[in-house]
């Protein structure tokens, strides 16, 4: 499509070239006076020279260019959902076994009809925030062990450090 369009455009520019070259019918300097009269609407009968014979062919090449741009960009393209139609056969299969799990048979009663209450949020939050305040507490738990056994480490490090300077200081008083 875009190497019509670019023949397209060297046509175009070819051909307004053309045409800005030519020499019009009453330019003459008797036309001016009355003496381009004779000729007739269109000029003289005859063949014309190569000028009008490029600009004939280069406006026959602009109209059918333009016909067949048009032609082309008439057709359908193929229509496509970007994600639905680029999703793996595997993955739509599973997405199905998925909706077969779903209850189809609405709960009995007006519960089914009714939307959560305002109570049955401040339930649902409640039970949320108890759960990440134990998985808090037990954060904490983990930590104070871990600085519990730091700390059990650097004192049995300092001991060692400790044995061996006495150790040295007897060497170096004997």
């Amino acid at each position: 499509m875009e190497i019509i369009l670019i023949v397209y455009l060297i046509v175009s520019i070819a051909l307004i070239g053309i045409i800005l070259l030519q020499q019009g019918k009453g330019a003459e300097m008797g036309a001016s006076f009355g003496a381009g009269g004779a000729n007739t609407v269109f000029g003289a009968a005859g063949s014309g020279n190569a000028l009008t014979k490029a600009t004939t062919i280069l406006t026959i090449l602009f109209f059918a260019i333009a016909l067949s741009i048009s032609y082309l960009n008439s057709e359908p393209a193929e229509i496509k959902d970007s994600i639905l139609d680029e999703v793996p056969a595997s993955q739509t299969e599973s997405a199905k076994g998925i909706e077969s799990q779903l209850p189809t048979e609405p709960k009995a009663g007006i519960e089914s009809q009714v939307a959560p209450t305002e109570a049955a949020k401040s339930d649902e939050q409640a039970a949320a925030k108890q759960a990440v305040e134990a998985k808090i507490e037990e954060a904490k738990a983990k930590l104070d062990t871990t600085s519990d056994e730091v700390k059990s480490a650097t004192e049995k490090a300092q001991k060692k450090v400790d044995e061996t300077e006495s150790k040295k200081d007897q060497d170096s008083n004997k």
